[in-house]
């Protein structure tokens, strides 16, 4: 039984990290169904252990803020960030600056995923239209967008996770986080500043409206609704109220337009991450059904790994994190926290974020900017990405080892 399900898990993760199988038309979604379908079929968790295994409270929290984000998208906000901070071309460090702070900030609300789908085709179109070398600020908005999503028990997916299973509350854990996460944009700003400090110059130009075909224009009205909504909702998190509740009911608002139709907002939801992420909930169920996770965690403890180590919690992160992504390490890793020691689950949210920015296939943010810039004909190499990636989360992951001693030191 152990067997199996933990062939299944390794052959589900190996296929997710890849992100293919050769010869097959098979993305990281349809191989994370596939091996969810293994496990039910397989006999290793029946169907209703699979349904109850799907954290529904993160899904639904994610869901709410990728309507949120189309609500944005239509009103022709992103377009409108985009437009004003291509003002500042004429100084490349000080675009640089701003593509980052946008992104870090806009991540921290709206779930990084959620920013990189919107601001990748917006920051190419820009660049390439006044011939810029896009890659130095692709790499910011990737960067910065991991960063910033430390920030909040809502800005990633595997955040939102931890801060559901975990039962964390917004307010401490943002307190908690935002050093850590405001050395680490500086650092990774001016890592990609010295770098690139050469090739970030170009022609002094700006970018009227024209050169974002297939953008809505500014609505004034629309993108004001979404700010409110941003607004109310974060207001909530700081009371009782679940924070999926909260977010369903803001989005259950929004979708109550006269002028919007609600296939619009719904057609703008990442169907394909939700789906990879309710399949990876299977596959997890399914090898901790088995047993296999309590026999590996018996072998890590015999030879001296413990979690209640925030170092050692750090690094299977870190490691982890890199094998398979984030997300599916989040997944895992949950497991084997103590519900009593808040201080684990904050580490492991920051460090997982963090750990995000080490390669390309650390977060699905870093997947997203790379896939959408290839398919507009921009290609960020791995070498390139780990030239700053590495170094950034190097800092950041000190930085944090440095908080949490002086946390617990008071």
């Amino acid at each position: 039984m152990q067997t199996g399900a933990g062939l299944i898990f390794c052959l589900t993760y190996a296929g997710v990290a890849i992100g293919r199988i050769p010869g097959l038309r098979l993305d990281r979604t349809g191989i994370a169904v596939l091996g969810a379908i293994a496990m039910v079929s397989g006999g290793f968790v029946p169907l209703d252990q699979a349904v109850a295994a799907i954290d529904f409270p993160t899904i639904l929290l994610l869901y709410a803020l990728m309507v949120i984000s189309a609500q944005f998208r239509l009103g022709g906000f992103y377009t409108r960030v985009a437009l004003r901070v291509s003002a500042l071309l004429r100084s490349p460090p000080l675009f640089l600056l701003a593509v980052m702070l946008a992104s870090a900030c806009l991540s921290a609300i709206l779930a990084n995923d959620i920013v990189c789908l919107a601001f990748t085709p917006l920051l190419v179109q820009v660049m390439r239209s006044n011939g810029y070398n896009p890659i130095p600020f692709l790499l910011g908005l990737a960067v910065s967008s991991n960063i910033g999503s430390a920030a909040t028990l809502i800005g990633n997916p595997q955040n939102m996770l931890i801060g559901q299973v975990g039962r964390l509350t917004f307010g401490p854990f943002l307190a908690f986080a935002i050093f850590p996460v405001v050395f680490s944009l500086l650092a990774g700003y001016l890592l990609i500043w010295v770098r690139y400090q050469g090739r970030l110059t170009g022609p002094a130009a700006s970018c009227p409206e024209g050169l974002l075909p297939g953008w809505p224009p500014w609505n004034s009205w629309q993108s004001g609704k979404g700010l409110l909504a941003v607004v109310v909702l974060v207001c909530l998190f700081f009371t009782a109220i679940p924070r999926e509740l909260s977010a369903m009911a803001v989005a259950g608002l929004l979708l109550c337009s006269r002028r919007l139709e609600s296939r619009q907002l719904l057609r703008l939801v990442d169907w394909q991450l939700l789906t990879l992420f309710c399949a990876l909930f299977v596959v997890i169920q399914g090898v901790v059904s088995s047993g296999a996770t309590a026999a590996v965690m018996t072998l890590l403890a015999s030879h001296g790994v413990c979690f209640s180590d925030l170092l050692m919690l750090t690094g299977v992160s870190t490691v982890l994190s890199n094998l398979v992504s984030n997300v599916p390490a989040t997944m895992l890793l949950v497991k084997f926290l103590d519900p009593t020691r808040i201080q684990e689950w904050y580490t492991l949210a920051i460090s997982s974020t963090f750990a995000g920015n080490l390669v390309l296939i650390g977060s699905i943010a870093n997947l997203i900017v790379v896939e959408q810039a290839e398919a507009m004909g921009t290609k960020v190499g791995f070498a390139e990405h780990a030239r700053i990636g590495i170094p950034v989360t190097l800092l950041s992951l000190a930085c944090l080892a440095l908080w949490n001693s002086l946390a617990l030191g008071l």
